[in-house]
């Protein structure tokens, strides 16, 4: 295995900084964990990327109507990102910030780069402050007028900007997709991607500095400064060091991890600019969809948003992990109550596994047990594959079936049975073998409970089995 093979890298999409951590960020971040945490299992080097996006109007005006100067904004609210994904019990490797010096001047080298693609032209039409993107007058008629996700009708403007010839590459982009060279997952997302790829203008990739005050200036134009686009999609190359080192050990990315909200612009203008810069593009882009409250999209004016820290707070991170790993599929929209997250956490984590290892625990406990120290995780082909396909929440379901099977088990096996007929030996040959089951069960899960599952291994592989405290306290009453 050549050592290129031997690197994965994942990125996750790069937060505004004008708001708080929500529930989509989360998605990203833990999906992304769970792909890293499994292919360090397969030994593979992992690089694991995430960052803040700190340019743009919106930041600007925020920080102004705070009182607070604009870089110490941008850096108060880049940590409390931070902040969250340790919270989340996940792992990045590199961490980048959109305001960095270096990301700055890369960005800058890239846009002169990419110049034979880029051009200056005139518009007027209209603009979503929210979306930071321009719309065609066809979206305009499809929305009514209305930005559906931000619920704000869009803006007339009227202002010289500089473009990026989108048109340059559509049939290489159109190709890409179409073969899988560019794999989005899931598939109809490929086909909505596709259909978006048909209708897309070139891009306008600057704002005059008149309109954006807090931005990346345009190399040999003082009066614009970089849109969106060139400065926060680069920062998957910049934090690898493109383009001043080689990158070639990392890239292209073995997954993008993005939101079915902004899939158009990471298959659309991120692969347009990959192609100009003459970079290979991204193995898989894997577009997850919404969570939603009580079937409802989130919306602040709704009032009903879901505070991620809230919810870690009421059982815990494994709790949180759990159920938003699991109960949310990978590729579709999932829906989050408070009763769904209660019932997720007693019936099934507290129950199905918590319940298991207090009681498989003191079994052997009772039969004065070794822990399984040489023991080694089967190889689980089915498991593997799931995995690889980046269907996660599709992988844990068949690892928590082997949870649920153990379970069955000990109630069809009766092992207090044996211990009543005196059959000491039968009995510490099938609680070593149910022991051995449920580490390779435990090994299955590690991607998706780090937490509980190294605690689970500091039970059944110590010298000897004793149950430590509940995994999952408050779980049923008694």
């Amino acid at each position: 295995m050549s050592e290129s093979q031997k690197n994965i890298y994942i990125t996750t999409a790069i937060p505004y900084v004008n708001g708080t951590a929500h529930i989509g960020h989360a998605i990203d971040y833990l999906l992304a964990d769970v792909y890293a945490r499994y292919q360090k299992l397969n030994n593979k080097n992992v690089r694991f990327q995430a960052g803040t996006d700190e340019h743009g109007s919106k930041i600007y005006k925020k920080a102004t109507e705070t009182g607070v100067e604009v870089e110490e904004y941008v850096s108060e609210n880049s940590k409390k990102f931070q902040d969250f994904i340790k919270k989340l019990g996940v792992e990045y490797t590199d961490f980048i910030r959109t305001t960095d010096k270096d990301h700055e001047r890369r960005v800058q080298e890239i846009w002169q780069k990419l110049e034979p693609h880029i051009y200056k032209s005139s518009y007027e039409g209209w603009y979503c402050e929210g979306c930071e993107r321009f719309i065609t007058q066809k979206e305009y008629d499809e929305n009514s007028g209305v930005c559906p996700d931000h619920q704000k009708p869009y803006e007339k403007l009227s202002e010289e900007n500089y473009y990026l010839k989108i048109s340059d590459f559509k049939s290489e982009i159109k190709r890409a997709i179409e073969t899988d060279e560019i794999k989005i997952l899931p598939d109809f997302r490929k086909k909505e991607a596709l259909k978006l790829l048909e209708d897309s203008p070139d891009v306008s990739i600057s704002r005059p500095k008149e309109h954006v005050k807090w931005g990346v200036a345009v190399p040999g134009d003082e009066d614009q400064i970089m849109y969106v686009w060139p400065d926060a999609l680069a920062n998957y190359i910049t934090v690898l060091g493109y383009p001043d080192e080689d990158i070639s050990a990392y890239w292209p990315a073995n997954v993008q991890i993005v939101g079915k909200d902004i899939l158009r612009f990471h298959a659309i203008i991120w692969p347009a600019m990959l192609l100009g810069l003459g970079l290979p593009l991204p193995k898989v882009l894997l577009s997850h969809g919404f969570v939603l409250a009580n079937g409802q999209k989130m919306s602040k004016s709704i009032g009903n948003v879901v505070d991620p820290l809230e919810v870690l707070e009421k059982h815990g991170l494994s709790a949180f992990r759990y159920y938003f790993l699991r109960h949310a599929d990978t590729f579709l929209d999932a829906d989050y109550t408070d009763e769904k997250y209660e019932e997720a956490y007693n019936n099934e984590l507290a129950n199905d596994l918590g319940n298991l290892v207090q009681r498989l625990a003191a079994m052997c406990k009772k039969q004065d047990l070794d822990g399984l120290r040489d023991f080694t995780p089967a190889i689980d082909k089915e498991y593997r594959e799931i995995m690889d396909s980046l269907y996660f929440s599709k992988a844990f379901d068949y690892a928590w079936e082997k949870v649920q099977a153990i379970n069955k088990r000990i109630d069809d096996t009766k092992p207090w049975e044996l211990a009543k007929a005196g059959k000491t030996e039968e009995l510490k040959v099938l609680l070593k073998s149910l022991a051995e089951d449920l580490l390779n069960a435990n090994h299955l899960l590690k991607p998706f409970l780090p937490e509980t599952t190294d605690r689970i291994e500091e039970i059944f592989l110590a010298n000897k089995i004793v149950p430590g405290d509940p995994l999952f306290p408050k779980s049923l009453p008694a």
